[in-house]
């Protein structure tokens, strides 16, 4: 009976035994489970990181490589402009004067298509890349140009000293309409008042009033919400997010329209996409009250010549997309600087329109430039 007991016991704890050891092995089966699931989470999220962070912005890289060779004008020129510099130039049609055309802030020479098509029937029409912006690229090789140290990066000095070396180095015929918006009219005005001789005809399409970075309400708008908002399209651009939010059709082009070409469409989305131009867009915005500053400063320095015909084309509003203040605020020192700065200027204004006049409702400012460009030729063969 006792050996039966023990046998009995000896089964019960074997049977125990094995009962510890199934509820044991559980136990160290879940824990592995554990430890192979964090691995794998760690694993897909190191895989999710490398596709967001690293896929998109090589992938985007390449393509601009691409596009670039792509969407370059077949006018287009990459001209050599000295100090390792080149910009893009993009010229059609012939005949003299040559009309120049500076597109508006953080914008390139595509923004002036319709413009530059209708007036290139009648005579040879011009339209350029600051540096940075579109095709033309910054690129110094020995640090710090002289012309930097003088007017900084960015800044009307800089831009109208990189055009004065791009129209020679072009060997455009002089003199020229010089024709700018927005930042492009600062340019104008600082290009003609240095270089007088060379410009048969301003023309200011938008200008920027010179003191308007002294009211607050326009700084807080300039600087608080338009810079950011630029400033994250930068990064956008940088990361490859741009590229994907236009394949999802969330990204749309700056310049749309029924009359725009699918040229110009594929270029504006390339732009969108290229972190260059987007940074090159960034800095024009936040110097732009440095490069007020010098075009205040050189207009008192050396007036315009008496002998170079003014004109001014505005739009009922400055930017329908911003509060009415500012809008009026914009017109109010327009006025007052035109009074003080050009009182004999031609003031041309256009009902219905605002900053975007140029490529969606150019028809006012063709017509203009067309007067101008026949009363040159007219003068000139009755000379």
């Amino acid at each position: 009976m006792r050996r039966r007991a023990d046998n009995q016991t000896i089964n019960k704890d074997h049977v125990d035994g094995d009962k510890k050891e199934n509820v044991e092995r559980p136990q160290h089966d879940n824990s592995a489970k554990g430890k192979l699931s964090i691995g794998s989470w760690i694993i897909n999220m190191g895989k999710c990181l490398l596709l967001i962070f690293i896929v998109p912005p090589f992938l985007n890289y390449a393509s601009l490589q691409r596009e670039r060779q792509m969407l370059l004008p077949k006018e287009g020129q990459i001209v050599d402009i000295g100090l390792g510099q080149t910009m893009h130039l993009l010229c059609k049609g012939n005949g003299i004067p040559v009309v120049i055309l500076d597109a508006p802030t953080g914008m390139s020479s595509d923004v002036w298509f319709h413009i530059h098509k209708d007036l290139s029937s009648l005579t040879k029409v011009c339209a350029y890349d600051r540096m940075g912006l579109g095709f033309s690229k910054h690129l110094i090789q020995n640090g710090t140009t002289e012309t930097e140290r003088t007017w900084g990066v960015s800044t009307a000095g800089r831009m109208v000293d990189d055009l004065h070396r791009l129209l020679q180095a072009a060997e455009i015929s002089k003199p020229f309409i010089l024709v700018g918006s927005e930042i492009g009219a600062l340019n104008a005005r600082f290009y003609s008042h240095i270089h007088d001789v060379q410009v048969s005809d301003l023309v200011m399409i938008d200008p920027i009033p010179e003191d308007i970075f002294e009211e607050l309400l326009w700084r807080e708008f300039w600087y608080g919400k338009l810079l950011p908002s630029l400033q994250a399209k930068q990064f956008s651009a940088a990361t490859g997010l741009s590229r994907m939010l236009i394949i999802l059709g969330i990204l749309e082009p700056t310049v749309t329209g029924p009359d725009v070409s699918e040229e110009v469409t594929q270029l504006q989305k390339y732009l969108l996409c290229n972190p260059a131009h987007q940074s090159s867009a960034v800095d024009e915005h936040y110097f732009m009250n440095e490069s007020a500053a010098q075009v205040q400063d050189i207009s008192k320095f050396k007036p315009l010549s008496s002998r170079t015909p003014v004109s001014v084309i505005t739009g009922d509003h400055f930017d329908r997309e911003v509060p009415d203040q500012l809008n009026q605020m914009v017109a109010k020192l327009q006025k007052k600087f035109l009074e003080v700065s050009y009182s004999s200027a031609n003031h041309i204004h256009i009902k219905g329109a605002d900053r975007r006049m140029i490529y969606k409702e150019p028809s006012a400012i063709i017509q203009h430039l067309r007067k101008l460009v026949s009363r040159r030729q007219a003068n000139r063969f009755s000379a």
